[in-house]
This record gives C-alpha cells, structure tokens and sequence, in this order.
C-alpha cells in the first residue's frame, strides 16, 4: 500500500511539472505571435507610407505633363496663326498684283443665298449689329448705287465703291485699301448708314423717297 501511495504522487507530481512547463511553452508560443503581429503592422504602415508617396510623386509628373502639353498646344496655335497670318498676306499681295479684291475668309452659313460682294455685305452687316432682315434694302440700294462693284466710279458726282461715298477717300478711315477691298468700303458703308439713316432699310426708304441717299 505504502508503494501504491508513493506512485500517485511521483505521477501527479510529473503531471503537475508537465502542465507548468506545457503553460510555460504556450505562454512562449503566445507572445512570439503577438511579437510578430506588430512586426506585420509596422511592415504594412511602412508600405502604405511608401504608396502614398510613389502616389504623390505620380500626380506632380502628371501635372508637370499637363503644363508642358498645354504649353506645346498653346505655341502650335501660335504658330498655326502665324503660318495663316503669313498665307492670307501672301494671297492678298497676289490679288494685290493682279488687281483684283483681297480675300475675305469665311461667310456665315445665314448668307449663303449671297456670292461675292453680297455675301461679304451680308456678314459685315451682321457684324455691325443688323439683323438679317435688313440684307434685301441693303442689297436693292447699293445694287442701284453701284451693283455692288467696288470699282464703280461716278465721273460727274466722284462718288466710288459700292456705297458711292463723295469723295472715294472718305472711306480710308476704315482702311488704306479701301480703293480695292469691298469688305472695307462695306465697312465704311454700313457706318454711314447707321448715323444717318439708323438702318439700311431706312436709306433704302429715303433713296426711294428721294433717289439718292
């Protein structure tokens, strides 16, 4: 009995040891994983950190990259201007040459019944602030004034032009070419017209009231 009762304690002791030292063991395991759950968090800050900057980096290079093709796309018009500025020039001292009108660029799609120097009459009355209403008295008083030449010359009264301005060279207030460019005595016309008679429909009125204007 007495060996019987010396065996249960050496195994409960042994179980005793064994659980301390399993507790021991876990405890261990426990902290080395909590140990490597913060390395892992700091790991991931450190990688977002980075992100963050390689993000910011992105977004300066890719503003830099618009300001560059702005400023290519800006000088391209510039240059683009140029090449036409230099075009039309080299055009206008051809017709120049030749004797014949200057060109004028694009009519508004709303004159497109018009050609020639109606067509220009049309825009410049449009841009003078007159509506379009007003393009058949235009067009009927200086079709009898001039028939829209703009070499037309009246040898008894010197008026010239398509508006017949008395003397020609009042119209060189709208330009030095106002000799050989419709648009300009249109210019000078249509302003004419407006301090005298408000509309172009109001001097056709007065030159069929009174044959002239």
């Amino acid at each position: 009995m007495l060996v019987s009762r010396i065996g249960v304690r050496a195994a409960a002791v042994a179980l005793l040891v064994a659980g301390v030292a399993g507790g021991v063991y876990l405890n261990s395991g426990k902290d080395s994983s909590s140990s490597t759950s913060g390395q892992a968090t700091a790991a991931n800050a450190a990688e977002n950190a980075t992100q963050k900057q390689d993000l910011a980096a992105a977004a300066s290079l890719t503003a830099e990259q618009q300001a560059k093709a702005k400023e290519a796309a800006t000088k391209a018009a510039q240059e683009a201007k140029l090449a036409a500025d230099r075009a039309k020039a080299a055009e206008d001292e051809a017709n120049r040459r030749a004797n014949r009108p200057p060109s004028y660029g694009p009519i508004p799609t709303s004159c497109k019944a018009y050609t020639g120097a109606k067509a220009i009459g049309c825009s410049e009355l449009l841009k003078a602030g007159f509506g379009l209403d007003q393009m058949p008295c235009l067009d009927k008083l200086w079709t009898r004034e001039s028939h829209w030449n703009y070499k037309s010359y009246n040898k008894s009264s010197g008026a010239f032009g398509i508006p017949q301005a008395v003397p020609g060279d009042k119209m060189k207030a709208f330009g030095a070419d106002w000799q050989t460019n419709p648009a300009t005595q249109i210019k000078w016309g249509l302003d004419y017209i407006e301090k005298r008679y408000k509309t172009p429909c109001g001097a056709w009125q007065h030159s069929e009231d009174q044959g002239w204007y």
